[in-house]
């Protein structure tokens, strides 16, 4: 994975500040005072290491410089962690690096899972009993090595954790986030596919019956030829208007302020049976409503689909039947929606309008989001349409 300009400069930066500390860090070491344990002593860097090792390699002594190189390894601290930090532990026993050693554990805890991180960590306290087994005259500045070891240890990898789980956090609040909105946008989707369904399937429908009309009477007066055709002209102009609305919501911004088209409302139901009656069809429209000017616009808006639906599938499976329609109900008991029309007998041709077969489902899912419920289905001779909605007080 690459690293972006920031985090090359970052651990730059962090290389040369822990190059800087570990110069206190050895000058309070050279007093007796070591913030992490190790195999030498502090008045020099293979104190202990030359009463361990054989004569050849105690004359070697290189100071400072495992520490300065655990320094230089933090550059690749982010791609290779859990090595940079054992080398770095490896330092710190024999050169006063606990300064590297806090931030490569640091790194483990944050990029690496919380099981490798916990070995790490128990490699990093090894060495605390290791060095009291080994050094018995330890003393007061042996203990209080252990201590700050163990101190530092802790810390840097309790806050690693600590960084770990709010990274983690930060993801999951985001990835729920983009879960949120791809929901919301199929849920903005579906309701247009509802919308488009219900609009265009009306008026297309309601096109198919005239122009249906004038094939098979072509030899109609021309004045209904021409009622006929003002009407088709007129369905068409209808349908590519509210096809235009609902292309302008799609391509609208999210943010936009463009307005939604306009819904329909239960008054819109006197208008929806004349256009259909004007079409040919035999509709009873039956209401009942105490305060209809009360229906709130949700309520009236799905008894106008649900009516909308009903006579569209009257035209496609039952044309030249009559439809009667009942809408009653007042605030508190909800709103009723029964539509019946015989069903043809076989044999006797339909409209020849095809059908997606989704327009029901889409009702039943509309009536849900409501709170009420929807059956349809055959009762005896005739295609019975049911649908309650809850009229809340």
């Amino acid at each position: 994975m690459s690293r972006t300009n920031r985090e090359k400069a970052i651990d730059l930066g962090l290389v040369a500040l822990t190059a800087v500390l570990c110069v206190p860090v050895a000058g309070m070491q050279d007093r007796g005072l070591s913030l992490y344990p190790q195999l030498t002593s502090g008045a020099g860097p293979f104190g202990m290491l030359g009463n361990v090792l054989p004569w050849p390699v105690r004359v070697v002594d290189v100071g400072e410089f495992p520490a300065l190189l655990a320094c230089a390894l933090l550059w690749w601290r982010r791609r290779w962690p859990v090595l940079v930090a054992v080398m770095a532990l490896v330092a710190s026993t024999l050169s006063p690096a606990a300064i590297p050693v806090i931030v490569s554990l640091f790194t483990v805890a944050v990029c690496k899972p919380a099981r490798t991180a916990l070995w790490v960590m128990a490699g990093a306290l090894a060495p605390v009993p290791a060095t009291l087994v080994l050094n018995h005259y330890a003393g007061l500045s042996g203990v209080s090595s252990a201590l700050f070891g163990c101190t530092f240890v802790v810390a840097a990898m309790g806050w690693g954790f600590l960084v770990s789980s709010l990274h983690e956090r930060t993801d999951r609040a985001e990835a729920e986030a983009v879960l949120r909105a791809e929901r919301a946008q199929q849920g903005a989707r579906e309701e247009i596919a509802r919308e488009m369904h219900d609009v265009l399937a009306h008026r297309l429908s309601l096109l198919s019956v005239h122009a249906g009309a004038l094939e098979f009477n072509p030899g109609a007066p021309a004045a209904e030829i021409g009622q006929a055709a003002g009407v088709i002209r007129q369905s068409a102009h209808q349908a590519l208007q509210d096809l235009q609305l609902v292309l302008r919501v799609l391509r609208a911004p999210l943010r936009s302020t463009t307005s939604e088209p306009s819904h329909p409302t239960l008054r819109d139901v006197r208008r929806l049976v004349d256009e259909s009656s004007a079409a040919g069809m035999w509709i009873k429209l039956d209401q009942d409503i105490d305060a209809p000017a009360r229906v709130p616009s949700l309520v009236g808006r799905t008894v106008y689909r649900i009516v909308q639906e009903g006579l569209t599938n009257a035209r496609k499976h039952a044309p030249g039947e009559p439809v009667h329609i009942t809408v009653r109900g007042k605030q508190g008991e909800g709103l009723t929606v029964d539509m019946r029309n015989p069903v043809p007998s076989k044999g006797v041709p339909g409209a020849g309008i095809p059908g997606s077969g989704q327009g029901l489902i889409g009702l039943s899912e509309r009536a849900a989001l409501a709170g009420g419920h929807l059956d349809h289905g055959r009762a005896g001779d005739d295609h019975h349409l049911h649908a309650w909605i809850p009229w809340p007080v």
